[in-house]
């Protein structure tokens, strides 16, 4: 495991919000690896910050990658109606940013065949989130 890998799981855990989104941020690109992606659901449902919820959803979703966006998807699916309207937020925000974003439909698409039905559950609600320019 790398040092920055190790580094941003210990700051998942971490009491300080600022160090659990930065966290966040950082296990993004390390949606794949197992420690991480367990480290980012929680984050993605991180019960005592929205910000943290919302900035994970938008660094996932600017990875954009089936790995990254079946996380999001499996958090949706655990979420309550607060936490999903932050995923959503979190989401809009890297759709409507600067810079390009994944075609997150295309990757949906792919999560809709997930042998797990709480992903293709999550996933066909970030599929409607992806379309509506209003999200």
């Amino acid at each position: 495991m790398t040092s920055g890998l190790e580094a941003a799981l210990a700051e998942a855990s971490s009491p300080a919000w600022t160090q659990r989104v930065r966290s966040g941020r950082d296990l993004a690109s390390f949606a794949d690896v197992s420690e991480a992606a367990e480290a980012l659901v929680g984050l993605l449902l991180d019960v005592e910050d929205t910000a943290v919820t919302r900035q994970t959803a938008e660094a996932l979703t600017r990875v954009g990658t089936v790995a990254a966006i079946r996380l999001i998807a499996l958090a949706v699916a655990e979420a309550d109606n607060n936490q999903a309207d932050w995923l959503q937020t979190g989401v809009h925000d890297a759709l409507v940013g600067p810079g390009g974003v994944p075609d997150i439909a295309a990757v949906c698409g792919k999560l809709a065949r997930d042998p797990e039905e709480a992903v293709r559950r999550g996933a066909a609600d970030i599929s409607a989130w992806a379309e509506d320019p209003r999200c």
